[in-house]
């Protein structure tokens, strides 16, 4: 669908001749036969390009039917784009570099610099920069420019699935300059398939005329048999990350364990802060039956953020503190050297030190305004 533009946009005009003028078939100055104009967005703001097109003045000339277009028009904007390159390159650039969103983009597109694109025409962009990418990637030139001064490779291969049941993504890696090579997504991990995967692989060394010193994998047996039958003679060592992950898996196990001993342990968040909203006078609504952690959590702070009160600072710490402390509860985030399960615990024991301190500090009041405080208290001391 065409580019709507408003009314009353202001368009800077640019004018494109062509850079050679002489007829390609006789030789003959070329005149100028018609105009083209185009609306296209800039970073600098909307621009108008006058591009002049040119034919041969013989009518017997061949050129005479041939229409020559600038050559410059093709560096500022593709065909068809309603953007130049300058705002493709930054859309790019946000998106796989600075990991923006697409609703991020469109917004600061709009508030910086005046350019109103929609969602879809967005993530066409994107697409489109994504396949650029991965031939700019794959370069042959490119590749011999980068590895130049490299005297060997060292070479991994492993294969991602972004959920159960999806296709597995099979990655080739060249870690001495850090580069991935290509991936492709394979339904059925056969020997045959990652054999051929492997080949490719063997295709670009020798493009390269690279020796390869090293393969790294979690040493499959498609992956063991390939790459002997590829690169015989090359050592292929177990990934580091696979191997500490298969170590680890015992403490791993023990770690889940333990954090479910401790979500048992830590308990009656939500009536702590229907007891410190039923005080002020403040009812909460009740989380429907079967909703998971991040609906409940929504649906508590929703009230307790608009029940603070003055009069009953005690109730605003112990309000401060639930969300905290399910917070700790809901993060799963660690791996086979940092466990999930050990930074609960020492998270937990934090907040306990913390209550504690609060607790302290208190002196000369009493303690029945603390009262609803006790429980998370106990609780996180139980984690010990």
């Amino acid at each position: 669908m065409p580019y709507r533009w408003p009314a009353d946009t202001d368009f800077v005009p640019w004018e494109l001749d062509v850079l050679d003028r002489r007829c390609g078939a006789c030789g003959r100055r070329m005149h100028i036969c018609d105009h083209r104009f185009r609306h296209l967005h800039t970073l600098e703001g909307p621009v108008e390009l006058i591009c002049k097109l040119n034919h041969c003045p013989d009518p017997h000339c061949p050129g005479h039917t041939r229409t020559k277009s600038p050559e410059v028009e093709a560096t500022i904007a593709p065909p068809h784009w309603a953007i130049g390159w300058d705002v493709f390159c930054w859309i790019g650039h946000r998106r796989f570099s600075r990991h923006w969103a697409i609703p991020q983009i469109r917004a600061e597109l709009l508030d910086a610099h005046r350019i109103k694109l929609s969602d879809d025409a967005i993530g066409q962009y994107i697409h489109r920069y994504q396949a650029m990418l991965a031939a700019r990637q794959q370069d042959p030139e490119a590749l011999l420019r980068l590895y130049q001064a490299v005297d060997e490779i060292i070479l991994s291969i492993d294969g991602l699935q972004p959920e159960k049941g999806h296709e597995t993504l099979y990655v080739v890696r060249e870690l001495t300059c850090k580069r991935v090579w290509f991936a492709e997504a394979l339904i059925s991990a056969t020997a045959d398939e990652v054999r051929r995967l492997i080949a490719q692989a063997k295709g670009w060394t020798e493009a390269l005329g690279k020796p390869v010193a090293l393969w790294l994998s979690d040493r499959q047996d498609a992956f063991v048999t390939g790459i002997a039958a590829e690169f015989p003679g090359v050592p292929h060592r177990y990934c580091q990350n696979h191997f500490l992950r298969d170590v680890a898996r015992p403490v791993l196990e023990a770690d889940s364990h333990t954090k479910v001993q401790m979500r048992k342990k830590v308990r009656g968040l939500r009536k702590i802060e229907q007891a410190v909203l039923k005080r002020r006078g403040v009812a909460g609504p009740e989380p429907a039956a079967g909703a998971d952690a991040a609906a409940t959590t929504a649906v508590i702070i929703e009230p307790v953020e608009s029940a603070a009160s003055p009069a009953d600072p005690a109730g605003a710490v112990v309000l401060d503190y639930c969300p905290s402390v399910r917070g700790i509860l809901n993060d799963d985030q660690g791996g086979p050297l940092q466990p999930p399960g050990l930074r609960m615990a020492r998270a937990l024991d934090e907040v306990r030190e913390s209550i504690q301190h609060n607790l302290d500090e208190k002196k000369g009041g009493s303690r029945n305004s603390n009262s609803v405080a006790w429980p998370v208290a106990s609780t996180g001391a139980s984690t010990k």
